[in-house]
């Protein structure tokens, strides 16, 4: 079995860097990184990742729009997408879910449980 690839798209380095690590030494997943929804979007369709791990508040581009785009474009709408948001409002699960998103991970995450919380929600078994 290969390993899974997961996208980060976060405009907060250190936020990517923990993810990164966490899921690589966690995990075995192989991890890409963009640091806008724009340069999501672009490692997206080039690279088909397994999942996509989606900020909610990036400059330029939210992650609201960057979902909107994904699920729009036929070579990305198929990719789960699991939001990241410091700002979850009381009952605004459901809402992000509405939007197709396939779950929403409060910030801030414990990074030693994230892989194991991942792989839960997209019915994936760690190696």
């Amino acid at each position: 079995m290969s390993a899974k690839r997961i996208l980060i798209v976060d405009d907060e380095y250190r936020i990517r860097e923990v993810i990164k690590l966490t899921l690589e030494m966690m995990a075995g997943w192989e991890v890409l990184m963009a640091d806008s929804g724009a340069e999501g979007l672009s490692i997206a369709e080039l690279e088909q990742p397994d999942a996509i791990l989606l900020d909610m508040m990036m400059p330029d581009m939210d992650g609201t729009v960057t979902l909107r785009y994904l699920q729009a474009n036929l070579a990305t709408q198929q990719i789960p997408v699991l939001l990241l948001t410091a700002k979850l409002p009381i009952g605004g699960e459901p809402q992000f879910t509405q939007l197709g998103a396939k779950a929403v991970i409060p910030k801030p995450f414990d990074p030693l449980s994230l892989a194991n919380q991942i792989a839960e929600i997209l019915g994936w078994e760690l190696s």
